[in-house]
């Protein structure tokens, strides 16, 4: 019996050195894959005030926006010069407060998006506080950065931009020349004819833009509100310019789907023809924002884990890089430096947030030709 005992321990024993080499040798290649990808976090400007959306020019020039959730909202818009704001496209049309022109000022923008053509995008959904949409605010401006000077304002109406409609974030298929949006307020897609000006509201209600019943788990705690639960429908959107593919998911949802930006663009298709086109991608995790890489991946605002994640071939995703100073990655941008830059808007931290708000970048592998994977149906696990 003693035996019997000693040699239970022995195997034991033996099943622990093994479990802790492994342990060991994981931790020495992860860490050996970092290094060899050199994926370092680098710091390019801070803010006291909260900014959500960046957008970086094909000549480097950095833009980003203030939303207005509070009253310290400095600017709408503005261009980082050596590390401070300036209003941009100008100041007046920053200027607006109640009483003010909406159409003529940008009220409460969300998001700012260089488009492949390097013009300047700027959604206004004009719900500022969320304490609902004001008439004739609601707006996509395209601005030309050569002159500075706004080329077009899309205005949207009431049949677009809901009472309680939160525009949130806009990519740009530059050749068809349309405008892809989604709906947080109210869980949709809009779409907009970049040359007509004619948009619509697809997929409202759907599933695929509604938020799924989860509490996210942000910083060690679950997202909440004055202790209720939260709910956010469709939200984060990437644009796939090659395999003519729209991704989008639910802030509170972890569900990545995809739609045919065909169908979409197809006016007078019924919106149970337009479903049809729709396909589950698989489980990201939750997100907020999303972008298109030119290696055929999707970039994905990692919330629950403070990390920058990516779609892979094979229908996984995996790490970029994880850090506790990504705190609530937001919005997207690739510069011309090859890296990617993004937001930290610490959205989970309220009115008091336990630092300042970051813009950070990450240099990616390059040299990674992008092989149409996109284009084959993908199921994550």
């Amino acid at each position: 019996m003693r035996n019997n005992q000693c040699f239970r321990i022995k195997q034991i024993s033996g099943l622990f050195i093994l479990l802790m080499a492994i342990s060991l040798l994981t931790s020495c290649q992860s860490k050996l894959l970092r290094h060899r990808e050199n994926i370092t976090l680098e710091p390019v400007a801070f803010s006291d005030a909260q900014w959500t959306g960046l957008a970086v020019a094909g000549d480097g020039r950095l833009f980003v926006n203030y939303p207005r959730w509070s009253d310290n909202v400095p600017v709408s818009v503005a261009e980082i010069v050596n590390g401070n704001p300036i209003p941009f496209p100008n100041t007046i049309i920053n200027s607006w407060e109640p009483g003010k022109d909406p159409a003529g000022h940008l009220v409460a923008v969300q998001a700012v998006f260089i488009d492949g053509k390097n013009r300047l995008w700027i959604l206004d959904p004009a719900n500022p506080q969320f304490k609902g949409v004001i008439p004739n605010g609601p707006k996509l401006l395209q601005v030309d950065l050569a002159t500075n000077s706004i080329v077009r304002t899309y205005s949207f109406g009431a049949e677009i931009a809901l009472e309680n409609s939160y525009l949130n974030d806009v990519r740009i298929d530059t050749k068809y020349e349309f405008a892809y949006i989604t709906d947080s307020g109210d869980g949709a897609l809009i779409v907009l004819d970049l040359k007509t000006g004619e948009a619509q509201r697809r997929l409202e209600n759907h599933p695929s833009t509604a938020s799924e019943d989860v509490v996210l788990t942000i910083g060690g705690k679950p997202w909440l509100r004055d202790g209720q639960e939260i709910r956010v429908p469709s939200d984060g959107i990437a644009y796939d310019p090659i395999g003519d593919y729209v991704y989008y998911q639910a802030l509170t949802g972890r569900t990545m789907y995809r739609i045919a930006a065909s169908s979409l663009r197809q006016f007078d298709l019924s919106e149970k023809a337009v479903e049809a086109d729709i396909e589950t991608v698989g489980q990201t995790g939750a997100a907020d924002g999303l972008i298109f890489g030119s290696d055929g991946k999707i970039y994905i605002s990692g919330l629950e884990q403070d990390a920058i994640l990516r779609t892979t071939p094979e229908g996984g995703v995996e790490t970029v890089i994880q850090d506790k100073a990504i705190v609530w990655p937001d919005s997207f941008s690739f510069g011309p430096d090859h890296k990617l830059y993004f937001t930290t808007s610490r959205i989970h931290e309220g009115p008091a947030p336990k630092g300042q708000y970051g813009i950070y970048r990450i240099q990616l592998k390059t040299g990674v030709a992008y092989e149409k994977v996109s284009q084959e149906k993908t199921t994550l696990h």
